[in-house]
């Protein structure tokens, strides 16, 4: 995916806010998943925070409702709903088991972690999760 460091920085600072508990929002793209098959990144355009219901430092959860909403106003603004992001506030920025079974509802979509166990160096990295199979990607840079 490629992401502007505008965008990226939003997804930090929303992590920062709460380094005690994991925060989560999704990401707006443009293109979809057919053009990262063929090797095309698909392009960022848009950060949406949304509430953890269980504002706990160890899972996160949109609420249905919330989510639902956030994803029919991606979709009215001829958008893709490319990724849904959070925070660990006590490890590394990898995929837990729950991350891996929550993924398997979201085919196509990638996961942006925001690991925060240093908060003065917040480490980013972004993972696509198949069939309970876990691929980093990248994050490239959008200079456009």
């Amino acid at each position: 995916m490629k992401i502007a460091s505008k965008l990226l920085d939003e997804v930090i600072a929303h992590a920062l806010e709460d380094p005690k508990n994991e925060v989560c929002g999704v990401v707006a793209v443009e293109g979809d998943q057919s053009q990262a098959e063929i090797g095309q990144p698909i392009r960022a355009v848009d950060v949406y925070r949304a509430v953890n219901v269980h504002a706990s430092p160890l899972k996160f959860e949109i609420d249905p409702v919330e989510l639902l909403e956030l994803y029919n106003s991606i979709e009215a603004a001829g958008r893709t709903l490319g990724a849904i992001y959070h925070s660990h506030v006590r490890s590394a920025p990898y995929p837990s088991q729950t991350d891996i079974g929550f993924a398997a509802n979201w085919p196509g979509v990638e996961w942006i972690i925001v690991g925060l166990v240093d908060p003065n160096a917040p480490e980013v990295r972004a993972y696509s999760i198949d069939a309970g199979k876990v691929k980093e990607v990248a994050l490239e840079e959008d200079t456009t």
